[in-house]
């Protein structure tokens, strides 16, 4: 079992040890990249949804860019919620401000179950 830690940033992280070929070895801190709630622009058009401006975020490999945000309103463990949302031309991407206060539960294989949960 390999058991990690969300730290301040609302990251999902766990320690690995990392061995190179020449016997050296160095543990590190590894990032679960869950990213942020992300739409394509097509679906942000066609949804009519607002723009109240841009924000910079950190992506995995380090680089700030700079991000289009957009209210979008979403249907959350049955309850309307209203969130911010990055427009980027990719698949919809769901992060951790979402998913914070919630127990997240993937099996990591074809076809497994993902569940989200309210903590209590």
């Amino acid at each position: 079992m390999i058991i990690g830690v969300v730290n301040a940033n609302r990251e999902a992280t766990i320690r690995l040890v990392v061995h190179g070929a020449n016997g050296q070895s160095q543990e590190i801190e590894a990032v679960i990249d869950t990213g942020f709630l992300t739409l394509p622009s097509s679906l942000i058009a066609l949804l009519g949804l607002s723009w109240p401006g841009r924000q910079q975020a950190m992506l995995a490999d380090g680089v700030v860019r700079l991000f289009d945000v957009y209210g979008a309103t979403v249907i959350w463990d049955g309850q309307l919620r209203t969130v911010e949302t990055d427009s980027a031309d990719t698949e919809p991407l769901l992060g951790m401000g979402m998913i914070y206060g919630h127990d997240l539960r993937i099996q990591v294989v074809s076809g497994g179950t993902v569940t989200i949960e309210a903590l209590p």
